[in-house]
Order: structure tokens, then sequence, then C-alpha cells
């Protein structure tokens, strides 16, 4: 055994930020050093995720307790990683997917093998004292991620009359990432403000942006702009808007229905009206999820519309699945990607699919879950595979905070080292 190999693996239940269970697990090496991490989970979750291994037992956590995953991490992946050098993260990866067995990992749970797997490469960058991005990324330099930060929910993120899930501002037009969180910090109060101003309430939803009812999804745009202009900041210059639509979410009998708002069955070409009308009338430069998760032809006639003018993100449609995300690119559907690790399960899987993104043209968006930790593996891994943009809530809420203020970290830990990714990230869609 060598001072990098593991040891023992031992797992324990926390709570995420919805107060549900979770899994967290700690890889100890032969050195003495260890590398811990926890995994988030979602509530829009997709039909094709790898699956949120719980142990469906109504007298814990009304069921929702991942006794099972624990189990399966130290009774059945522990000892058969026993000696592996967490240095040859590809090689532990592919020895969990294959004892699971399975292509969602139903057998072993993808919260209990990406659990392993994050904190496999915690221990590997403290043995060589790395921070995680600089093990990950082995570069020169980096390209800190634009912030899709989400300041108004929607959807199943919040008990409210909205139905599209995130409305986000991206500030692309800022000169760094420390004057990106100013100016969305200072956006979120002004918001705050004009909420409370006309009689909105100012509650806030899973993933720390406001949740109040509104008169339609559009009211709640409007609101967003006139919070950017009085916090002195431009639309269109140094604040974009993006939306996160999560259409699977109100998708029934071929037809997308606004339940929470107005009520009206839209079909595919309404929905893409819907969106062209928006973006004509508003400094949006990305769309998320803006069809359901199965609606293929309708998210190939979307990107034959539109996918010239602004990002179109599968989420949904790819679940960060390279199988999917391959048919995706062969079809021409969307040009961006959302990465969520615990939709496939492991990080070795992720990075491929990031790489495949990078080689087709796709841009690709790191995203957090709803049900988040303090964990900031997210932070690191997007400045490790220099994707550009990055998803993680709201700027309240101190799991969706611990990712900001991690890039912070990075950005001064770089100095001339890091760039900004800013307008180049979105170079398509901005002049």
């Amino acid at each position: 055994m060598t001072t990098t190999s593991i040891t023992s693996i031992q797992a324990r239940e926390i709570l995420d930020s919805r107060g549900n269970p979770t899994i967290s697990t700690q890889v100890f090496l032969e050195s003495g050093i260890s590398g811990k991490a926890s995994v988030p989970s979602g509530a829009s979750t997709g039909t094709h995720e790898a699956l949120e291994l719980r142990d469906e037992n109504t007298s814990r956590y009304f069921g929702k307790g991942v006794l099972k995953a624990i189990s399966n991490v130290e009774k059945i992946i522990a000892p058969a990683l026993k000696g592996s050098d967490v240095s040859n993260q590809e090689a532990i990866d592919h020895k969990m997917i294959k004892m699971d067995g399975t292509p969602l990992k139903k057998s072993l749970g993808a919260n209990a093998i990406l659990s392993v797997s994050m904190a496999v490469a915690q221990a590997a960058a403290s043995a060589q004292f790395k921070p995680l991005f600089e093990y990950l990324g082995n570069k020169k330099s980096y390209v800190l991620p634009v912030p899709l930060i989400n300041i108004l929910n929607g959807g199943s993120h919040a008990d409210n009359n909205v139905d599209i899930q995130e409305f986000m501002i991206v500030p692309a037009g800022l000169p760094n990432f420390r004057e990106a969180i100013r100016a969305a910090a200072e956006i979120f109060h002004s918001l705050k403000k004009n909420l409370k101003k006309t009689g909105y309430s100012t509650s806030i939803g899973d993933e720390g942006g406001f949740a109040p009812n509104l008169k339609s999804n559009e009211h709640a745009i409007d609101l967003i702009l006139e919070s950017i202009h009085e916090a002195g900041y431009r639309d269109g210059q140094d604040i974009y808007l993006a939306l996160d639509v999560a259409a699977s979410e109100f998708f029934e009998k071929d037809k997308y229905i606004f339940k929470k708002s107005d009520g009206r069955a839209r079909d595919i070409d309404e929905m893409i009206q819907l969106y062209i009308t928006l973006t004509s009338r508003y400094p949006i430069i990305s769309i998320e999820d803006g069809l359901a998760e199965d609606d293929w032809e309708g998210w190939k006639t979307l990107t034959e519309e539109m996918g010239h003018k602004i990002q179109l993100v599968g989420d949904d449609i790819f679940v960060t699945n390279l199988q999917r995300f391959k048919k995706g690119i062969e079809n021409r559907i969307a040009n961006s990607i959302l990465i969520k690790l615990n939709q496939i399960g492991t990080l070795t899987e992720t990075i491929e699919t990031v790489k495949q993104a990078n080689k087709s043209g796709y841009t690709a968006v790191i995203s957090h879950r709803s049900g988040e930790t303090e964990d900031t593996f997210i932070a690191d891994l997007s400045v490790a595979l220099e994707t550009g943009q990055i998803k993680t809530g709201s700027v309240s809420r101190s799991e969706r905070v611990a990712k900001y203020n991690r890039l912070l970290e990075i950005e001064e830990e770089l100095g001339d080292r890091g760039q900004y990714a800013g307008k180049q990230a979105f170079s398509k869609y901005i002049q």
C-alpha cells in the first residue's frame, strides 16, 4: 500500500437544505489524510436521472432516510476499494459502476456511489496539498464562471402562482467575479425593497430567491428589471437574464399547462412563440428546459427556431448522461447542457460529459440542486473544467452562498492566473 491508498470509508446521514436526509462520506488514506463530500438532492428531478436511493421506511424521515445508501458504502463499496490509490479516480469510479451493474445505479444508489467518488477526489487533492480545482484542472491559468443567480423562484421550488421555476440574473458584463457577486447582491436587496414597497411577500424559495405571488410570469421579469436599474446597473449590458422553465413539471398529454397562473394549455408552437416574444422584449440570453424531458421533436424545433439567438440548456432531457447527450447532439437538440453530479453518479462520468460538450460546441453549466449542502465541490469543479458558467442559487441561504464564497477565495488565490469568463461565456449570443 502507498500513502495514497484507501484504508477505510465511513458514511453518515446528514440533513440537506430542506431538512431531508442525505449522505456524507469520508475516505481515509494510509497517510492519515482524508477527504469528505456530501451529496445534494433535487426536487424537480428528471425521470432519467440516476437513482437516489432512499430507505422507504416511513417510520424514519417519512421514508426519505439514506441508511441503505450508507450501508452500501460501508459494507459493499468500502471493502472493495480498500487499498485502491485515490490518484486513480477513473479506475475507482468504473469499479463502482461495475459493482452496481445497472444503467441508473439502482443497485447501490447514485447517492452512495457519488459520495465516495467526490470524497476520493477530495482526498487525492489533500494528499497532493492542492486545492481541489488545481488537482482536477492542473492548468497554468483558469477561467472563473459567470454565475446564473436565481433571484426569483416559482414552479416546484416555491409555493406561489408563478409557473417558471427560476428567474435568474446573469452578471456577464462585470469585470471580475468579485464585482459580479456584488452586483447580484445589490440587485437582490433592491428587489427585496421593491417587493416590500408594492406589498408582495419577501419569503424565499428552496434556492434562496424570492417567492411572491405575482400577476404573471412577465411581471416577475419586470420587477427584476426595475431592481437592476434601481441598483445602478444596465440590463443588456452589465446584467442579462436567464430562465429555467422546468417545462417537464407542467407537461401533460402533449400540452404545456401553466397551472399556477393562467391555466392555459399551450402546444409546442405556442411555447416557442412565447419564448420568441419574451426574448424580443427582455435581455434573456439563456433558457433552460424550455420543453419537456422526452419532447425530442419539440426540442429540435425549438433549437432550429432559437438556437442561433440564445443559449438553450438541456437539463431533464440530458440529465448529465453521456448517451442521452450524444443522441441530442446527433439530432441537433439544444446548444448547452446542465451538469449535475448526482444526475449521473460519478465524477468521472461528469467530466466525460463536459468534455463531450466542449468537443461538440455546446456550452456546459455546472449546477447545484434545490436540496443542497454546505459542500463547495461544484465551485472548484466549475473552475477546474473551465465551463464558464455556474448555477448555485441566490445570494441568500448559506448553502448557496458557500459556493459563491468559495469562488471568491479561488479568484483571490489565482490572482493574475484567473480570468472571469464574462461575456465570453455567451459570445455566440452577446454582440
